[in-house]
């Protein structure tokens, strides 16, 4: 895991974050999410430099739009955010989940 992976990962594990399970590293359609909560479909990538490209960002959009068309929602943050603005992140994902 990368650094802004494991920070985040301490939140979310052990349903801490309103009692959902998450996964990480869980594989879905082909692709692997670094965060995917099964009850409400959601994944969560967080993106570093490898990500701002332009091939890269088209490859995102496409994976994204894949697993769109699958019912998952998917999140994306930049690696940096999850260390600068942690709660916003945090309420990002909360206002994804169905049942607050």
């Amino acid at each position: 895991m990368t650094p802004a992976e494991a920070q985040l990962w301490k939140i979310l594990r052990k349903k801490q974050l309103n009692g959902r399970k998450f996964r990480r590293q869980y594989s879905i359609g082909g692709f692997i999410l670094d965060f995917y909560c099964p009850s409400e479909k959601l994944g969560i990538e967080l993106d570093g430099n490898p990500h701002f490209n332009v091939v890269a960002e088209q490859k995102d959009h496409f994976r994204d739009l894949r697993l769109k068309n699958q019912g998952i929602i998917i999140l994306r943050f930049e690696n940096k955010l999850v260390f600068e603005n942690q709660e916003l992140v945090i309420e990002s994902i909360i206002s994804c989940f169905k049942e607050q």
